[in-house]
């Protein structure tokens, strides 16, 4: 009971970071301690080194690293996480020299991952991508691999297995991708059906903890977690709303996106970022509170854009319009409209908006069916809905919703 208590306290962590000038360093690591505190790490320091490159055995500076040795003493800090990918032998030239666990993002990215999955097909992808990231790394990593204990980006299906050789891994990498591919078919059947059936679909897509799943939990009571942190949802959820013309969409949530997603991650959850590309909307949710929002509607535009998502109508869904301080700013048209989805205010006009949007599948009309045309209500009964039947002196009063097909013939009977 004790040692479960232990493993629950937040972990005395120093981030490192070497700026060669390939991204903005101070704002990545000031996302790399909300992913820190995500995975219950008590970040006590912060260390950036100016550098042309980095150092291919240790990534930072020898002198800058005693200095970090020096620090992690001072503060009794447990764990480095360094803000890039590290091959196997520098992290064990870092450990030697610092005597203390060290981590990259992507480890501590996988470990969050790790907690968060919770279908079958969320764990096998997230296992996925830890045995692809461990492969390449056996060889140098040596003794880092056979520390037992618990703690942070040491979590997840594939824990059990850090010991096993090249063979083992492959054999197990072979087995994940066979069995998401199967769950990729019935995917792909569900899909198809939903096509088949003229089920429109809206993907909620966007930065990680923009709202995504406030918004779904908000617009159909899904009951989806939505924490204020990182990746706080990671399995696909889809719920069917009905807007005001009559017609059923169903919103399918998304897995949050962040800058440099590590590869592995990516082509493990492809198929369900396809949902995507698959959907005849896009809800493109962004955090209009954050200073970020720019740099995240960018890593957000590139993916989708790698996904194939274009020609697939988009609607901005400025969130938490009750957190920002410029919302005059923001002009809402037929493509852009502020919402709060913790408040809930704006969701009339982001319905008219995913309306005015979507593919006419449907139209809602009323009629006055003659009774010697009564076989035409059971037309429109089949493939669409009627919302409300009155039968009058000349013949059926209807308030239907009309699919696109019989629309033409239903102009004559238009009330």
């Amino acid at each position: 009971m004790y040692e479960n208590k232990t493993e629950d306290l937040p972990i005395k962590t120093v981030l490192a970071c070497v700026d060669t000038g390939e991204f903005d360093a101070e704002v990545s690591i000031n996302e790399l301690a909300e992913l820190a505190a995500t995975a219950n790490a008590d970040v006590v320091g912060k260390i950036i080194q100016k550098r042309p490159a980095y150092d291919s055995a240790t990534c930072m500076g020898a002198g800058r690293l005693e200095e970090l040795k020096e620090q992690l003493e001072a503060l009794e800090a447990e764990l480095v996480i360094f803000d890039h990918e590290l091959t196997g032998v520098q992290v064990r030239n870092i450990e030697q020299i610092l005597d203390v666990r060290v981590i990259d993002r992507t480890t501590l990215i996988l470990d969050i991952f790790a907690q968060r999955a919770r279908t079958k097909e969320g764990k096998l992808q997230v296992e996925l991508a830890q045995q692809k990231y461990r492969l390449p790394r056996l060889t140098g990593m040596g003794t880092a691999l056979s520390r037992l204990g618990g703690g942070i980006g040491t979590r997840g299906p594939g824990e059990t297995k850090l010991e096993t050789d090249k063979r083992h891994i492959r054999k197990r990498i072979s087995y994940l991708e066979a069995e998401l591919e199967e769950l990729k078919k019935h995917r792909n059947f569900s899909r198809s059906r939903r096509k088949k059936d003229g089920v429109l679909c809206a993907a909620i897509v966007g930065y990680t903890n923009v709202g995504k799943s406030t918004l779904l939990n908000a617009l159909t009571d899904a009951g989806v977690l939505a924490e204020n942190k990182l990746f706080a949802t990671l399995d696909i959820t889809s719920r069917s709303i009905e807007l005001p013309d009559g017609r059923s969409v169903m919103l399918i949530d998304t897995v949050g996106l962040i800058r440099r997603l590590p590869h592995n991650l990516v082509e493990a959850f492809k198929s369900t970022l396809e949902e995507a590309a698959a959907a005849d909307i896009i809800l493109n949710v962004q955090d209009l509170s954050s200073p970020e929002i720019k740099e995240q509607a960018e890593v957000t535009a590139s993916l989708l854009n790698e996904l194939g998502c274009e020609g697939i109508p988009q609607i901005y869904v400025m969130n938490k319009a009750d957190a920002a301080p410029f919302t005059d700013t923001v002009f809402e048209d037929d493509n852009t409209v502020m919402i709060s989805a913790k408040e809930q205010t704006g969701f009339d006009k982001l319905l008219e908006c995913i309306m005015k949007n979507l593919p006419e599948t449907a139209k809602r009309m009323k009629l006055l069916v003659p009774y010697d045309k009564g076989g035409f209500i059971g037309k429109i009964r089949q493939d669409g809905k009627i919302f409300s039947e009155e039968y009058a002196e000349n013949g059926t009063l209807i308030d239907a919703l009309i699919d696109v097909k019989l629309i033409k013939e239903a102009e004559n009977y238009k009330v």
